[in-house]
């Protein structure tokens, strides 16, 4: 195996453990989460995070970066967190999930238009065949349909889609830690839901300490280390490739609810995991603008390393050569 293939293995790996500690997240509300509180419980989740983060990294935004951090952070976390729970409390759980896993094909369209990728014909075979085997493992014979809440779940698709799309778009900062730009979307996604919570649902008149257990765990797991894998699977991995991999969260919640909670797992629903398996994996193939940018780096590299042998004063810059920009993120 390559080092280059190696390397490509082990991101897509770990940036696939975020999805799947992601999957979890039905079981741990369920079971330790106080009941009807999907707003306080986002931005539970996410706010400590974000806080956490930024008092690690101690760089905050500037510049454009404060409404870019807010745009990214209302999209990936804010609005999407908000919508999906409006979503799966106005739909079963298998439509909602079903909704939800039109999410790649969002990507894939979304890519064209703002990334200037092409559409791939494989990319929409395996969109849909994701959304076909997401809907044979959480769907029902009782599943019903209610406008506002499909309405909803488009919605969260949308946003997390044109969020992924534009944290690519945008890059990290040059200089900025990932830890700093992950804790800004959290901080601004969590900012976004508080003010909601208090207003819609109020703060609980107590928690248990299963309730603060669940609530540590998807603030610490669940977000300060899962999203900073995810961020850094987009940037390196690409937006359209790393959107497949959210397809595995329906597939963890159905297999935990299974084991876990006793749930009945049909043959229907073991063939509908190995078509997402399959989907998943078809969309990780590198296509042929990958091997291309590939040899572009590689020959590019080539020419570079050539030229400054060749170069009298090698790599040296040349007297009076202007200091690059600082980063746009300010130490705190």
């Amino acid at each position: 195996m390559r080092p280059e293939t190696r390397h490509r293995t082990w991101l897509t790996l770990a940036t696939a453990l975020a999805p799947v500690v992601w999957g979890s997240t039905y079981l741990v509300t369920t079971e330790w989460l106080p009941p009807g509180r999907p707003l306080l419980d986002g931005a539970l989740r996410a706010l400590p995070a974000g806080l956490l983060l930024l008092a690690i990294s101690r760089v905050l935004p500037s510049g454009s970066w404060w409404w870019r951090a807010l745009v990214l952070g209302t999209l990936n976390i804010g609005a999407f967190l908000a919508l999906l729970y409006f979503a799966a409390y106005r739909l079963p759980g298998g439509v909602a999930g079903t909704v939800i896993a039109l999410q790649p094909l969002a990507v894939a369209v979304l890519a064209v238009a703002l990334l200037g990728e092409r559409l791939r014909r494989r990319r929409l075979l395996a969109g849909i065949a994701g959304v076909l085997g997401v809907a044979l493992l959480v769907l029902n014979s009782k599943a019903a349909l209610d406008p506002l809440g499909v309405a909803a779940g488009l919605g969260a698709a949308g946003c997390m889609s044109l969020g992924v799309v534009l944290t690519q778009r945008w890059k990290r900062p040059d200089g900025v830690p990932l830890l700093a730009s992950t804790g800004w979307q959290l901080t601004a996604g969590g900012l976004v839901l508080a003010p909601l919570a208090l207003i819609i649902e109020g703060v609980p008149a107590t928690l248990s300490a299963s309730n603060l257990g669940g609530y540590a765990y998807l603030s610490l797991i669940g977000a300060a280390l899962t999203y900073p894998l995810w961020f850094r699977g987009i940037s390196q991995l690409t937006a359209p490739v790393v959107s497949f991999l959210a397809l595995l969260s329906p597939v963890v919640a159905a297999l935990l609810g299974a084991v876990v909670l006793a749930q009945t797992f049909t043959a229907w629903q073991s063939l509908g995991f190995v078509i997402v398996l399959a989907s998943v994996l078809a969309g990780q193939l590198p296509g042929r603008d990958h091997a291309n940018a590939r040899n572009r780096t590689a020959s590019a590299a080539s020419s570079s390393a050539a030229s400054s042998s060749s170069s009298p004063t090698g790599t040296l810059p040349a007297e009076g050569t202007p200091r690059p920009p600082r980063a746009p993120g300010r130490r705190i």
